[in-house]
């Protein structure tokens, strides 16, 4: 399966990124087999606005299932839940440390945006 992280580098050592539609990359991940590939989301960084639609329809291109990030606004999450991209909030440590916690069935996913604690 294919799952989508946000991250402050792009490979699985980096740590993940606690901003969603401006992290700096955006990790694309098979769980099975961790190849992933690294999108860099600079364009989005510094976008005044729409950063998280944008990075929302990249993840959706990207047919990922799942998005592990800290912090996913109301549009982005909006935007995911019309293309059936769960999303997980709060996830912080590595990369390969999300990948693990996800495969281990310890994730809990969002039934809607995270509004507090904006990034």
């Amino acid at each position: 399966m294919k799952i989508a992280i946000t991250s402050k580098g792009g490979d699985l050592d980096s740590q993940v990124d606690p901003r969603f539609g401006r992290a700096a990359y955006i990790i694309i991940v098979d769980t099975d087999s961790l190849e992933f590939e690294a999108i860099d989301n600079s364009k989005n960084v510094n976008a005044f606005k729409g950063a998280g639609i944008q990075a929302a329809t990249t993840i959706s291109d990207k047919q990922a299932h799942a998005l592990l990030t800290g912090f996913c606004g109301p549009n982005a999450f909006k935007t995911l839940n019309t293309a059936k991209v769960k999303v997980a909030n709060d996830i912080s440590g590595t990369v390969r440390d999300a990948v693990k916690i996800f495969n281990e069935g310890k994730i809990s996913f969002a039934n809607e945006a995270n509004v507090e604690g904006h990034w």
